[in-house]
């Protein structure tokens, strides 16, 4: 639009173009959807009323995008997911409102090993259930059913989640000869209403000295750094923690401590040695295969003791994460701890005073503020269970244990506590 304003084009909006084009040429249409790269269009038509238009901009479910996200998160290519899709035996549910959300299902259902030919018709299978549901309220999707857009025109495998999720067969579906070029067909029977302005030469010359102005824009935001002086000394002001690094061919130690945190997108490994020191860091995404990145963090591991250090041992190790569950089982770790747990012990070894952690992570945000709480018991107050006197040691978060009130302690009203009801404290 912006464009036809500046060049004094005639302007016509992409679901009125393909409505013109379907009303002339395929007048036994009943319903039209069109989804784009980012957004999703449904025409319902009837012959006693005007056409009854509904468009979803607002969110990237039921569109390309979507499918794009997830054929990322696979490693393949949208082309791959139809290929795959052909040859699928089942359909799980998927998020298809958001990304993030379908993201995690994905991840999921890829922890569970299922087939990634399943998982692409699942993603199919989301698109169309999102887009339905999101733009056909109130109204019956009735054949005939015409499909158009780039994501149908190259994804037929999409075509036929939509004639499964709406039990309808492929004669109750038009298919036009380009399903991906119907708006721009539209727009183009749209213009011969109006009169001609430019020759092909000259619209091209005016688009280009366009383009060129708008390289220049005066509603910018301010640089976050005006000189170069500005950001040495932002660099030199920030704090940043060091952390020790030992090559592992200058190691004298004979052991090591293994830490895998398997993310929802990618995989971090470490090797420290017996003083907390880096031997041997490793992070790489997961290409929709947390198991197979693991596997190929331990074998550069291997290749690089066998190097450097060949008779070092591996004393212990330790898994967190989004696939902790998974990894731990799989790999047979010593430990698995939840990621807040493991964010707190590194950044108090790195700075003992540490009050807050802010973590923002592929599928999820974590925000961790810690209060540290020193306190004194009397002698009538005893653990509520054998092993659990470190619950009245130091703490970021107060726990506490007991009946069913909480002791009239003066502190109470000024520190977050949870409270676990359980066996009595006195």
């Amino acid at each position: 639009m912006g464009l036809s304003q500046e060049l004094d084009l005639p302007f016509v909006q992409e679901v009125i173009a393909t409505h013109e084009v379907v009303r002339g040429a395929y007048p036994e249409v009943r319903t039209v959807v069109d989804i784009g790269g980012e957004d999703s269009k449904m025409i319902f038509l009837s012959p006693d009323r005007p056409p009854d238009i509904r468009m979803n901009g607002s969110c990237a479910g039921g569109t390309g995008a979507f499918i794009d996200q997830l054929a990322a998160l696979l490693n393949c290519t949208p082309g791959d997911l139809n290929r795959l899709a052909r040859q699928h035996t089942g359909v799980y549910p998927i998020a298809s409102r958001c990304g993030v959300f379908a993201k995690t299902d994905v991840q999921n259902l890829l922890s569970r090993n299922v087939p990634v030919a399943d998982i692409s018709a699942s993603v199919f299978h989301a698109v169309a259930i999102q887009c339905l549901n999101t733009l056909s309220r109130g109204y019956d999707i009735r054949p005939k059913l015409l499909l158009c857009g780039g994501v149908f025109a190259f994804l037929p495998e999409l075509v036929n989640a939509f004639l499964r999720t709406l039990d309808l067969s492929a004669d109750d579906l038009v298919t036009p000869d380009e399903p991906a070029l119907l708006p721009a067909i539209g727009a183009a029977m749209v213009s011969r209403r109006h009169k001609a302005l430019w020759s092909v030469s000259g619209l091209l010359e005016e688009m280009a000295l366009k383009q060129a102005r708008s390289q220049v824009r005066d509603n910018r935001l301010p640089p976050l750094f005006s000189t170069k002086k500005d950001r040495e000394s932002w660099e030199q002001h920030r704090r940043q923690i060091p952390i020790p690094r030992t090559a592992l061919s200058n190691y004298s130690g004979t052991s090591c401590f293994l830490g895998v945190d398997s993310g929802s997108t990618t995989t971090k490994i470490i090797a420290l040695g017996t003083g907390n020191q880096v031997l041997f860091s490793w992070y790489r995404n997961n290409d929709g295969n947390p198991i197979q990145a693991v596997v190929q963090g331990l074998a550069a591991l291997r290749d690089e003791i066998r190097i450097h250090h060949p008779h070092l041992a591996i004393a212990r190790t330790a898994v967190t994460g989004y696939g902790e569950d998974l990894i731990r089982t799989a790999f047979g770790m010593d430990i698995g701890l939840v990621e807040t747990i493991a964010h707190f012990e590194a950044a108090k070894h790195m700075d003992p005073e540490v009050s807050f952690i802010l973590d923002i992570g592929g599928q999820d945000m974590k925000a961790i503020l810690f209060i540290m709480v020193r306190f004194a018991v009397s002698n009538s107050m005893k653990p509520a269970r054998p092993g659990a006197d470190h619950l009245l040691k130091p703490l970021p978060i107060l726990w506490v244990t007991g009946s069913t009130a909480l002791p009239n302690w003066p502190w109470k009203r000024h520190l977050p506590v949870i409270w676990v009801p359980g066996a009595p404290c006195s």
